[in-house]
């Protein structure tokens, strides 16, 4: 859907002067799956957010960073990526005789991009430049609840707002207007799982997929953290016990 311009949310190019009106309000704070130090992501969500950024997001943004087959590293099994990656066409090339083609894309390509150069791009929305996704949530500070707080922050402009022409009221976005509509909408998708495709579940979805996009290692840094800590925490120990032994006689 073009109107999922989220290079608007998260890009003043977009916003154009409402970017410098002002500051918008902190959006509250979310409770995440992959917050603090023993955080992980919630694989069941993180799938479902692929499905809005694939239905939704992918036809103006690509998530240039990913590859089809890191999808595994989410919970998708290895015939689920190849099908993923198997919808899509890819141009590939030269072949024998010189010549470009097409074929089905493969676990090893990357994210199909959406226009074939910036051009193209902008000439398809109105000159925005619609920003790759891949590390949108460490793009802005508190990214994961700023991009939950602006898709789900759309509300009427309150008494006295005059609102320029095609723009939007986002109570989060700052200048708090804003050049995109509301790109989400009740049961914008139908989730594989059962699962009611809220505009807030939709929101906090595609939140932890582009979350795991920016920081797929995320996980395995916080376990190497929390081992650093405990190896430390040990040493200390032993270091305090040798120092203790070694002076007792002294003292």
């Amino acid at each position: 859907m073009r109107k999922f311009l989220l290079a608007t949310v998260l890009a003043a190019g977009l916003a154009g002067p409402a970017f410098a009106a002002g500051d918008a309000p902190k959006p509250p704070a979310q409770d995440w799956s992959f917050g603090g130090l023993f955080g992980t992501f919630d694989r069941a969500s993180a799938q479902r957010g692929f499905q809005v950024y694939k239905e939704v997001c992918s036809a103006c943004h690509g998530a240039y960073h990913l590859a089809y087959r890191n999808l595994a590293a989410i919970g998708f099994n290895e015939d689920e990526v190849k099908g993923i990656a198997a919808g899509v066409t890819v141009r590939d090339g030269p072949n024998d005789e010189g010549e470009m083609f097409e074929r089905p894309g493969r676990p090893s390509d990357k994210f199909a991009r959406p226009f074939a150069n910036e051009k193209a791009a902008r000439a398809a929305n109105n000159g925005a430049y619609p920003p790759d996704l891949s590390l949108m949530t460490k793009a802005r500070p508190d990214g994961a609840n700023y991009v939950h707080g602006l898709l789900t922050g759309y509300a009427p402009p309150p008494a006295g707002v005059t609102m320029g022409e095609g723009m939007n009221y986002n109570k989060y976005f700052p200048g708090h207007q804003i050049a995109m509509a509301p790109p989400l909408n009740e049961n914008g998708v139908t989730y594989s799982d059962g699962t009611p495709a809220s505009v807030d579940q939709m929101a906090r979805d595609v939140t932890t997929f582009l979350a795991w996009a920016a920081e797929p290692e995320m996980e395995e840094r916080k376990k190497t953290g929390i081992k650093v800590i405990l190896f430390l925490l040990v040493l200390t120990g032993l270091l305090y016990a040798t120092k203790r032994k070694i002076w007792a006689a002294i003292h």
